[in-house]
C-alpha cells in the first residue's frame, strides 16, 4: 500500500522565509535556505516552496558568508538544489512552459500552478502533456461562503466561479498529477484541517490529494490521514517553531499505526 506522505511547505516573499495567516499577515522568519536544510534533516518526504512575493524583490537586506543575499528565485532554487534530496515542489509566478522548464532545470522535481490554471485551463493540459502529469500540481485554495467551498484566487483573496469539487474534478480531467488543497480560512490558525472539503475532494478525485492548512498539533494530521482519503499532509507554519518538528510527527503517527514512512533517526542531527 502506498505510504501517506508529510510535506513541510515553505512561504518565500520578497527573498525571507515567512509565516502566514489567512493568506495576508505575514512574518519574516528569517532566510530561506537554512530551513530547507533543516527539514531534510528532519526526514520530510517531500517539500513544497512556493514563492508568494508581490514582486520581483528579492532582497534580505544582508550579505555575508553564512546568509549569502539573493535577487531572483532561480538563485535561491540554486542553493536549495544543493542543500537536499528529497522531492522539492515549486510554485508561484508561474505563466509559460518556459517558467515550468526553467525550475525543473534548476532541481524541482514538480511545479505548482494556480492562477494560469484558472485562466488558462488548457495550461494544465499544455504542461503535463509537455512534462508528464506527475510533474504538475495544481493548488486549489478554498474558502468557505454561504456554506459551500468556493475556490478562490489572487491570495485568496478573489472569489471565482468555482467550487471546490467542480474545479478539483475540472483539472484531474485537464491532466493534472496531484492537487494541492488549501483551506484560506484555517491558513496560520493552527485549529485543524478543513476535514469537509477534504472529504468531498479526494473522494471525488483520483489524483492524490495534498491536504493543506490548519495544522497545529500532532493529532490535527492523524485526524486527516484519518477522516479523509487525502494522499499527504502538509503544513507550513507549524514545523518551523519546533525543533525536530517533521521527526516527531512522523513518529506520532507511525506510533499509532498510521501508513506512513518510519521516521528515520540517520537523519537527524545530533542534540
Amino acid at each position: 500500500m502506498k505510504k501517506k506522505r508529510l510535506i513541510p511547505v515553505l512561504l518565500l516573499r520578497n527573498g525571507w522565509l515567512v509565516q502566514s495567516k489567512n493568506f495576508s499577515e505575514y512574518k519574516n522568519l528569517g532566510n530561506p535556505i537554512t530551513a530547507v536544510e533543516r527539514l531534510s534533516q528532519w526526514a520530510s518526504d517531500e517539500l513544497i516552496y512556493l514563492d508568494i512575493s508581490p514582486d520581483d524583490t528579492y532582497d534580505l537586506r544582508r550579505d555575508d558568508l553564512n546568509t549569502p543575499n539573493r535577487h531572483s528565485i532561480f538563485e535561491i532554487l540554486d542553493d536549495i538544489s544543493k542543500r537536499t534530496f528529497m522531492p522539492i515542489t515549486v510554485g508561484g509566478k508561474i505563466r509559460t512552459i518556459s517558467d515550468i522548464f526553467e525550475r525543473l532545470s534548476r532541481g524541482a522535481d514538480k511545479v505548482c500552478i494556480n492562477t494560469q490554471a484558472l485562466e488558462d485551463r488548457s495550461f494544465i493540459t499544455k504542461a503535463a502533456n509537455q512534462f508528464g502529469s506527475q510533474c504538475i500540481v495544481v493548488s486549489v485554495d478554498v474558502k468557505s461562503i454561504d456554506g459551500e467551498y468556493v475556490v478562490m484566487r489572487d491570495g485568496g483573496k478573489v472569489q471565482t466561479p468555482y467550487l471546490a469539487e467542480e474545479w478539483s474534478h475540472i483539472v484531474e480531467c485537464c491532466g493534472a498529477g496531484e492537487i494541492l488543497l488549501n483551506s484560506v480560512d484555517r491558513d496560520g490558525k493552527k485549529n485543524g484541517y478543513e476535514i469537509p472539503v477534504l472529504q468531498s475532494v479526494s473522494d471525488l478525485v483520483k489524483i492524490p490529494v495534498i491536504a493543506c492548512g490548519g495544522a497545529g498539533e500532532w493529532e490535527d494530521f492523524a485526524e486527516a490521514l484519518k477522516k479523509t482519503k487525502v494522499d499527504a499532509v502538509a503544513a507550513a507554519n507549524v514545523f518551523q517553531h519546533v525543533d525536530q518538528s517533521v521527526y516527531l510527527v512522523k513518529k506520532y503517527l507511525f506510533d499509532h499505526n498510521y501508513n506512513v514512512r518510519p521516521p528515520n533517526l540517520l537523519c537527524i542531527n545530533p542534540i
